[in-house]
């Protein structure tokens, strides 16, 4: 039922804009940058940052500018020396051999620059500016190399395809753990090179209006997922599920199922790590719109124990089954369980909780009791959700508690 109410509402009202799309790119543009001169002051960044194509550009445009730039002197050279007039005079003694034309010029730039040396053309010794020039050329050359072929490795060996290979779950679940109400979503490395320190954090984007009617739009808060006890750090060897609980502090905490659906929220999820092979920081993103949450969901596992070794299948990360779960918010359910006490442990145990009306026997008739007095407790639940577990527990036979627990 809860996927259907998702799917009617994404069907009948448009998806709207999201802050950091699915693949972790921020929809956020920036216009009307009057201090342009500030990415000058870090030209390094600003090179590796272009496109492919610009990065391209730049970096042939270096060496023909250079190039261009040093054949235009050593012509301009050889003309008011009159070497170009005095080309086929044996007699003359030229500053620079065999340049008598702006292409042989260029071509003695290229030579001196990338150090090929034919033999053809050279610098006379009783030329003092050519032997000045071609120091010159010597060391901006060695310069521009040094720049161009660093920002070329830094830009090919960044860890920003490293992220293409790291999965985050399509959807949120809200199911029980241990008695508390918590959030979950799951996450996955696709190669055997693994993450290096990996930490997760989450932010929760959404707008509100303050007491003094001051408008913040796209307000980040915090989504604690474990950092005081260390759980943010992770060994992410297999997939593993995030749980953050919706405690007193948690923005979810006053939230039910409906109330998630009229909300208008995001949940930006962070991943970060050192890629293994380079020793690099990669970090990956993903985000949660309040209609890819499921109320009353849970993470179908997807490790098995296959030939003395745990085997991971890919074919059930994104899958969820059903379980019971009341239809309200986590503050609620904690103040009848404080009302209800040992009452509410029976029926959270036995998966009655909410599922229906329970009404005592000073409500009911003689006949409606003795139709009640045949129902044991936690049946509903049973052939309601009976067929998903059943299902999962034949699908994953291969994995139980036995095999898990070495």
């Amino acid at each position: 039922m809860e996927a259907e109410l998702h799917q009617g509402k994404t069907s009948t009202q448009r998806e709207r804009q999201r802050y950091v799309t699915k693949d972790g790119k921020c929809q956020v543009n920036l216009g009307r940058i009057d201090e342009k001169g500030r990415f000058l002051s870090d030209i390094f960044t600003t090179i590796v940052d272009l496109k492919y194509r610009w990065f391209l550009f730049v970096f042939m445009m270096c060496y023909l500018l250079t190039w261009l730039l040093f054949a235009t002197v050593y012509y301009l050279d050889a003309f008011w020396r009159n070497d170009l007039i005095n080309s086929g005079n044996e007699e003359w003694s030229p500053c620079f051999q065999n340049i008598d034309s702006f292409t042989a010029a260029l071509l003695f730039s290229v030579e001196t620059q990338r150090t090929i040396g034919y033999g053809s053309r050279m610098v006379n010794s009783n030329c003092q500016e050519g032997a000045y020039l071609v120091m010159a050329q010597s060391i901006v050359g060695s310069m521009i190399d040094a720049a161009m072929v660093g920002c070329m490795f830094v830009k090919i060996s960044r860890p920003k395809k490293r992220a293409q290979t790291l999965m985050f779950s399509q959807n949120c679940v809200i199911c029980p753990r241990d008695e508390r109400l918590c959030l979950m979503f799951r996450i996955g490395d696709l190669r055997d090179s693994h993450m290096v320190d990996a930490k997760i954090r989450a932010k929760l984007i959404k707008s509100r209006q303050t007491y003094e009617g001051e408008f913040l739009p796209l307000e980040q808060s915090e989504i604690n997922l474990g950092y005081e006890s260390g759980e943010d750090r992770l060994f992410l060897v297999e997939p593993q599920v995030i749980c953050h609980v919706i405690d007193e502090n948690s923005p979810f905490w006053e939230m039910g199922p409906q109330q998630l659906l009229r909300e208008q929220f995001e949940i930006i999820v962070i991943l970060e790590g050192i890629v293994e092979s380079t020793g690099m920081t990669c970090q990956a993103k993903s985000s949660y719109l309040e209609t890819e949450i499921i109320w009353g969901h849970r993470f179908e596992p997807c490790i098995m124990l296959e030939k003395g070794a745990f085997r991971v299948d890919y074919k059930r990360f994104h899958k969820t089954f059903e379980v019971q779960l009341p239809r309200c918010s986590a503050k609620e359910m904690e103040e009848n369980r404080e009302l209800e006490g040992s009452e509410f442990s029976y029926f959270w145990e036995n998966g009655d909780l909410f599922s229906e009306p329970r009404y005592t026997d000073k409500d009911m008739g003689d006949e409606d009791c003795n139709e009640g007095e045949d129902r044991v407790p936690g049946e509903a639940f049973s052939q309601r959700s009976g067929r998903l577990i059943g299902n999962i527990v034949e699908e994953g036979s291969d994995f139980n508690g036995s095999e898990y627990n070495l």
